[in-house]
């Protein structure tokens, strides 16, 4: 499962925090950690139109998005998870 969510990464950079936090727990997962990849993948079928697609022949492309901080959040470290 995370090797699937580390090849989505490239179109989808929202997760990648929560991909790679998860990664770091691949050698002894947990319940705790088998829970937030199932939480990411309910994430991302809601969030399907979402992404960066790369054009081939456009000169032009649009990009949307957001940015959202949370202080605090990781309980592992205690640093920002923005």
């Amino acid at each position: 499962m995370i090797g699937s969510l580390l090849y989505l990464i490239v179109s989808r950079p929202d997760i990648m925090f929560s991909v790679f936090l998860c990664a770091r727990f691949q050698a002894v997962p947990k319940e705790s950690h088998l829970t937030a990849i199932k939480r990411i993948f309910r994430c991302l079928l809601g969030t399907q139109s979402l992404g960066i697609w790369y054009p081939r022949h456009s000169t032009s492309f649009e990009i949307i998005g957001f940015s959202d901080f949370y202080f605090v959040g990781c309980k592992v470290d205690r640093k920002s998870t923005s």
